[in-house]
């Protein structure tokens, strides 16, 4: 490796001259290091006539590493594609001699009891400048090279009190997979006469693009829920170093110019200190001088805002940080005609390269203020947890582990300290609640993980506005006020690790064995046994054992007729058992004392489910892989992927299963309708999500009926100023919302569910009436659906009462229609089992509780 790595240091300085040829364009001045090659003398090309792959920006940054004495490489993580993720820690060479003690002193910063003691004239700042998380907006990732190259060649006294002054965490690509997608597409349209023509193939990317990560998440809603590998490891990062200012690389719509922060004022999460804004308002005053320097068009304080902390603009705002968002406008791909002319590819990499560099100065001016405000961020964040009425929260679920485990894995991400209850508090027990004093550094963060809001300054957000985590999980949860608060409550700190539940194997069952379907990885378990070629059943009705009693939803796995030994089995139960950590019993008679004996017809048999979900062109991407990530990543279930305009194509009698994701499905042709009819009416089931489900119903698959406003003919329309439209239009938009529905607990659809109220998440304002069939609406949104977040009035009103989920009859199959998606950026734990039970019992559903399909 180093064999290869010095052979390209010496392409480099021998390719010199040529390389150089275009870095006055992008970077200032100065004299460069020529032991330092260049991006070009490495890509064989200048930066910006193609577009940089991620295995060739990896290449020269291993390059870089190794050429200069000034930088270090990190790799912190690897993607779904098991692509590197990694970062530069780049500073002056006597800061890497002691870099253990400076990262040491600087994170003493953000612990209360010493952040005193820092003397912040001799601590270094550290800024975290991250590129390219959506990987089609190319520029950032294209810039790291030349920031690199500026950081590791540069000379003079300006880079020198740089280096001295910061450490800087560079990330050349925080979307890996994304990006090595998008650059293939660049790349292979691309002509050698470029053409600016917008209709031109090369600036039509095709379903799903290259913005998202491998199972098409949008890594930039990640830093909060961290879902994902590229962000559990970027959160690692960034609490390993606690960087004092953030910067988050972007691009928008071709034919805007270039923003940065401050964002809209009156979208500020109002748990984000003014000094933080402050700050980014005195940040802004660099960048706009270095865009007016090369003539550069820009705005601020418009469109874009911080509020949602699981942005990588805003979570550093409750860090103790500065987060600063770079939006360029995007040429996607060589050159794009514009309203404002020409766009090219180099220019749009020319202004993020000078914002970086922008960033560095306003770092070294600003920077014992920066410093300053991360020491009082944390210490006045104490002072606050100790005023607070409020002095913990405690949640936990007995029924399901699971959920909780997980919740605790997302807060200890973010450095959340979380205790084992110690004794009884109402519902909740020691055996299975957990308790976050609020007391800890990290005081406003969970704040914001824990608190609903529903009263906002403004009625737009950029995105959604609400994220309340316990009732993402469906958790029981309250706040603990000064009268029940009681130190002597905390048990021992734990982490994910701890409290997931050691399932006991259970011994050989001589009748048969029940699967716990309360368990959050019941589906898990039950795929597993199924792929077996186990035969199951599953309990329309609760029944009591001589051992123990079992909830509706609990399924059956006998030991008799089946094509396996009772002895084969009991070892695939057991392998269940490791792979899910789902309760699963052993029974030795099928008579039961209280209900249905297990040979009752009221256990339903089950089918190996196999899987079909709607991809393509007229699907939603991040619906769609939400849900594959859900299939594929936690139930451990083969899925089929197949685009909506490939359907009547494919012989879909191999599936038992079609999900159809939120999408409009222009242009889905009539024969794969026609299809799908078939299929459903010979007894499939067909899982339509929002935007699919009127699609459903248009084509006469579905018996539904949209709820719309009723018009009030009395009431005369008043004038409005014609400057007023795009916000009144804008209050209708529900981005994002937590909204309550209550569910039939007896019905399939529920199975597994302890409380009839749900917290569902709610996107859009496609809404549904409930059934005529009394029977076929199983969940149903409250009068008064608002848990947190905003909705207008209007739009509150026509979703209360209307359906959450309505179960649709055609011929022999079912459509289940949810009017929301249980699989939502892949942190609603909540609703997940919506979307199993849709999937393994459906089937089972009567079809005299079904509404029948439309002619």
């Amino acid at each position: 490796m180093r064999l290869t790595i010095a052979l390209a240091v010496t392409i480099a300085a021998l390719n010199l001259s040529w390389a150089q040829s275009n870095i006055p364009y992008f970077l200032p001045n100065i004299s460069y290091d020529p032991k330092i090659p260049t991006p070009a003398s490495v890509l064989g090309y200048e930066v910006g006539d193609w577009h940089v792959s991620h295995d060739q920006q990896y290449m020269y940054m291993k390059i870089l590493a190794e050429a200069s004495d000034r930088i270090t490489l990190t790799e912190y993580a690897r993607t779904h594609e098991r692509r590197p993720m990694i970062y530069l820690t780049i500073s002056s060479p006597k800061n890497h001699r002691n870099i253990d003690e400076l990262k040491s002193r600087h994170k003493q910063l953000t612990d209360p009891n010493s952040a005193a003691k820092v003397d912040l004239a001799n601590t270094p700042l550290v800024v975290y400048q991250g590129f390219s998380i959506h990987g089609n907006e190319p520029s950032g990732g294209n810039a790291a090279l030349l920031v690199a190259y500026y950081l590791a060649a540069g000379q003079g006294p300006e880079i020198e009190q740089l280096l001295d002054q910061t450490i800087i965490l560079l990330d050349p690509c925080f979307n890996p997979d994304g990006f090595q997608r998008f650059s293939t597409w660049a790349n292979m349209n691309r002509s050698k006469n470029i053409t600016a023509d917008p209709q031109h193939r090369e600036y039509r990317e095709p379903w799903p693009m290259g913005r998202t990560n491998h199972y098409w998440f949008d890594l930039n809603r990640d830093w909060l829920p961290a879902q994902h590998p590229e962000s559990q490891g970027r959160l690692r990062t960034f609490h390993e170093w606690k960087p004092n200012l953030l910067t988050d690389h972007h691009e928008m719509g071709t034919n805007a110019t270039f923003f940065f922060m401050p964002g809209e004022p009156q979208r500020v999460n109002p748990l984000t200190p003014p000094r933080n804004q402050e700050l980014t308002a005195k940040i802004a005053e660099f960048h706009a001088t270095a865009l007016d320097k090369i003539g550069s068009l820009y705005y601020t304080r418009e469109g874009f805002d911080d509020f949602y902390y699981g942005k990588g603009s805003t979570y550093p705002d409750i860090n103790g940080a500065v987060g600063i968002l770079f939006e360029q406008a995007s040429s996607r791909g060589q050159a794009q005609e514009t309203e404002n002319g020409v766009l090219t590819f180099a220019f749009t990499i020319r202004n993020q390269v000078t914002t970086a560099l922008s960033t560095q100065k306003a770092a070294v001016a600003l920077k014992n203020d920066l410093l300053q405000m991360q020491r009082d961020f944390y210490v006045s964040a104490m002072e606050e947890a100790r005023q607070d009425n409020n002095k913990a929260y405690i949640f936990g679920d007995a029924a399901d582990p699971a959920r909780a485990a997980y919740l605790v894995e997302i807060l200890n991400r973010h450095q959340v300290e979380v205790y084992r209850l110690s004794r009884k508090v109402d519902a909740f027990s020691p055996e299975s609640a957990f308790v976050v004093p609020m007391e800890q550094p990290q005081y406003r963060l969970i704040r914001a993980a824990f608190e609903t809001m529903t009263t906002f300054q403004d009625s737009q957000f950029y995105d959604i506005s609400s994220w309340t985590l316990p009732l993402a999980f469906n958790l029981p949860y309250a706040a603990l006020d000064r009268k029940v608060w009681n130190a002597q409550l905390l048990g021992e700190k734990v982490s994910a690790t701890d409290v997931k539940r050691a399932t006991p194997e259970p011994a050989a069952a001589t009748y048969a064995y029940m699967l716990d379907w309360n368990d959050y990885h019941a589906p898990k378990a039950l795929n597993f046994l199924l792929r077996q070629g186990l035969r199951a059943k599953v309990s329309m009705a609760p029944f009591k054992t001589t051992q123990r009693n079992y909830d509706r939803g609990v399924v059956m796995i006998p030991t008799a007729n089946q094509s396996k030994t009772p002895a084969e089995i009991h070892e695939l139960v057991r392998q269940a058992i490791a792979k899910s950590g789902t309760p699963i019993y052993g029974e030795s008679s099928g008579y039961t004392p209280e209900g249905s004996d297990m040979g009752s017809s009221t256990l339903r048999p089950l089918k190996m489910p196999k899987v079909l979900l709607v991809t393509g062109e007229g699907v939603s991407a991040y619906d769609a892989g939400e849900v594959w990530h859900l299939l594929d990543q936690r139930y451990a279930m083969e899925i089929s992927l197949a685009d909506a305009n490939a359907l009547g194509g494919l012989n879909l009698d191999r599936y038992t299963v079609v999900i159809m994701p939120d999408g409009g499905y222009t242009g889905t042709p009539q024969g794969a309708v026609d299809q799908l009819k078939r299929w459903v009416q010979e007894g499939g089931v067909l899982i339509a999500m929002q935007g699919a489900v009127s699609w459903a119903k248009d084509k006469g698959l579905a018996g539904i009926e949209i709820k719309k406003e009723k018009e009030d003919t009395t009431k005369k329309a008043v004038r409005r100023p014609y400057e007023k439209q795009p916000d009144d239009s804008g209050a209708q938009v529900i981005g994002g919302a937590i909204v309550a529905a209550t569910g039939d607990l007896t019905h399939p659809l529920l199975f597994g569910y302890q409380r009839e109220r749900l917290p569902l998440f709610r996107q859009g304002a496609l809404m549904f009436e409930p059934s005529k069939n009394i029977y076929a609406t199983p969940l149903v949104y409250t009068d008064k659906p608002l848990l947190s977040g905003y909705m207008s009035s209007k739009n509150l009103q026509l979703l209360g009462q209307s359906a959450a989920a309505v179960i649709g009859g055609l011929g022999r199959g079912r459509v289940i229609c949810l009017a929301d998606n249980p699989a939502f950026r892949g942190f609603w734990f909540g609703s997940n089992k919506l979307l199993a039970n849709a999937i393994f019992f459906g089937h089972t559903i009567s079809q005299a509780t079904t509404e029948p399909a439309g002619k």
